[in-house]
């Protein structure tokens, strides 16, 4: 990865290895509605995993034109109808402005396809309600790209880390969600509240996601939430600190904050920290940069009862969850993840967001 593509967090597009999971033609997708960076990640993922991009869509021609010429050979078209006529398409991955994610989402599942969206997935909790509907009325899957776990080696490492146990129990997570502003290149949704759905809703998100995956909660009640604007005054609805705190449902809690402060020394767009904490031990992960250390990220701290030890899984683990959304796709299976845990992340940010007191 570039190390300019690295500091902007908005084009942060992770490039693994090729592990196709099919066979060419097999499955089909398209992309349509690139407001975020991310839909750069998405597809990256789906097409080492073999899937075939077939459409692009988009009412910006600029973006599609940036987007043929990072995937030659992809067909535009000429409307989202298109493509949602188009039988060999079998899922549709997008990265809208936040506020349209949950309706064109239901769209595209009445169209018979499964949706793979960037997070976060939905502003209110009346478009989950909509998506959840949806998915019982159609068979169809709404599945979301939570990027700083499953595009991230390091992430993905501790799932399997914890799920074997190496620290027992956990009883905490902390999540620290840094982000680059970049705010002269952030479209004007971004800074609007009803549009990205504030800073707990938007980044908080892939946090709440993080503390279910390693907890093992299925349900969680917010203790507390706060949210701020301390050096944005000419963006009023914009939110750049958040912070809030989680009960699980078997008794696991959580403490997570996000912010726009990354500063501009750092070398990567937010040095992004997970440490997960357990009875027998605990895991802390530096995700993106080891600060004044090391550039690279993927770092592992491990402390249990034998040692200390610090791994680099960068190139290690791959991403495996883009083959395993393919295959759950063909054999209606999840294993990816599943269509509770990802509607739980969503409804845990908007309920975050909604008790969220405004401290600046």
């Amino acid at each position: 990865m570039s190390q300019v593509q690295k500091a902007d967090g908005m084009n942060y597009a992770p490039q693994g290895k090729p592990s196709p999971v099919v066979k060419a033609g097999e499955f089909i997708f398209a992309a349509a509605h690139l407001d975020h960076g991310h839909i750069y990640g998405q597809c990256n993922g789906l097409l080492e995993a073999g899937a075939e991009l077939k459409w692009v869509y988009d009412p910006d021609e600029k973006k599609v034109a940036a987007f043929v010429a990072k995937y030659p050979g992809v067909k535009v078209a000429r409307a989202l109808d298109e493509i949602l006529g188009d039988p060999q398409v079998r899922l549709v991955t997008a990265a809208a402005v936040p506020c349209d994610r949950g309706p064109l989402g239901v769209r595209v599942m009445e169209a018979g396809k499964d949706y793979f969206t960037d997070k976060t997935p939905f502003t209110s909790l009346a478009q989950l309600d909509d998506a959840k509907a949806a998915v019982a009325r159609t068979g169809r899957k709404y599945m979301v790209y939570f990027s700083e776990r499953l595009h991230v080696e390091s992430a993905m490492y501790a799932t399997d880390l914890v799920a074997g146990g190496a620290i027992g129990r956990v009883i905490q997570v902390i999540g620290l969600g840094p982000h680059r502003l970049g705010k002269a290149n952030r479209p004007a949704w971004f800074f609007e509240r009803a549009k990205y759905g504030g800073i707990l809703t938007d980044i908080g998100s892939h946090q709440f996601e993080q503390f279910l995956t390693y907890t093992g909660a299925t349900d969680a009640t917010v203790t507390q939430a706060a949210v701020g604007n301390f050096a944005n005054p000419d963006k009023p609805e914009f939110e750049d600190f958040g912070e809030a705190s989680l009960l699980g449902d078997n008794g696991a809690s959580n403490y997570i904050r996000v912010d726009w402060f990354t500063p501009n020394g750092l070398s990567t767009w937010g040095d992004g920290r997970t440490v997960i904490l357990g009875t027998k031990g605990y895991i802390e992960l530096r995700k993106y940069v080891d600060v004044g250390r090391d550039k690279a990220g993927d770092n592992v701290y491990l402390v249990d009862d034998s040692g200390e030890r610090f791994l680099n899984v960068a190139g290690q683990v791959g991403f495996r969850f883009f083959g395993q959304l393919v295959l759950d796709c063909l054999n209606r299976t999840e294993k990816a993840m599943t269509q509770a845990h990802a509607f739980k992340a969503a409804e845990l940010c908007l309920r975050a967001q909604l008790a969220a007191r405004r401290i600046a």
